[in-house]
Parts: C-alpha cells; structure tokens; sequence
C-alpha cells in the first residue's frame, strides 16, 4: 500500500510541474488564437498556412470573441515567424494598433510579413468564408 502512495504522489507532484498550456479560442479556419501580451495575439500556423488563414483567423478573433466594430482596422504586429505560444510552430501576431515606426501605407498584395500590414476586421473575417458548411466558391 506504501508503494502505491509513494507512486501517486510522484505521479501527482509531476504533473503539478508541468507548464499550463496556454488556452486557445480557435476561428472557423480551425486556426488557434492566442494572447501574447496586452493588446497583442497570435495566430498560429496549420499545414499549408497562408495568409488568408492568418487574417481569417484574427479577424474572425476580432468579431467573435472581442467584439470588436466591423471597421476597426487590425494590424500585422510582428510578421510571420516563430509561435510565442506552439514551439515549433509558425505565427503572426496581430494587434488593434500599429507598431511605433511601421509603414502603414496600403499594398496592393496580401501580406502577413511587415509590421504595419493592415485589413479592417470586415475584410479580414471575409477569409473564412470558405471554411463556411456547404459554401461552394463556384456559386456566387
């Protein structure tokens, strides 16, 4: 009987120890959403990510969760690169404001790579359109 306690407090007390892993609020894209400082989350990569998942991904963040107004821009905070929350993993993070010094002028391309890179959060949660049941791209 001893063993068994000394095994369960063993088992315990380890996973007492392990990290908490950081709670995800994932988009209609199945892309996970996840706080990286005050202000600022990241989107973090699937198989395949392009940018159209990340700003589908934050914007449907903006609208769902946060509750953000339609016309509220959202802005690349740090480019594509290594997820603050899934090690191993690419992300982007977003946030409501530019970063101090970024070029927030339009582009005609969409980009997930400069900081300052913007989309209003109507234009961004468009992008998950085709993550919708029963949507079929060829029937507008």
């Amino acid at each position: 009987m001893n063993f068994r306690r000394c095994i369960l407090a063993g088992v315990t007390g380890a996973v007492l120890l392990l990290p908490a892993a950081a709670s995800a609020w994932r988009a209609l894209n199945r892309h996970e959403v996840l706080p990286v400082s005050q202000g600022v989350w990241e989107v973090v990569s699937r198989v395949g990510s392009g940018p159209q998942d990340y700003w589908c991904g934050i914007g449907d963040f903006a609208v769902r969760q946060l509750r953000a107004p339609v016309n509220q821009r959202i802005y690349v905070w740090k480019g594509v690169g290594p997820s603050v929350n899934r090690p191993g993993r690419k992300a982007v993070q977003f946030a409501f404001g530019a970063p101090p010094g970024a070029d927030t002028s339009s582009r005609l391309s969409l980009n997930i790579r400069e900081p300052g890179d913007n989309l209003m959060v109507s234009s961004a949660q468009k992008y998950c359109y085709d993550f919708l049941p029963g949507k079929d791209p060829l029937r507008w």
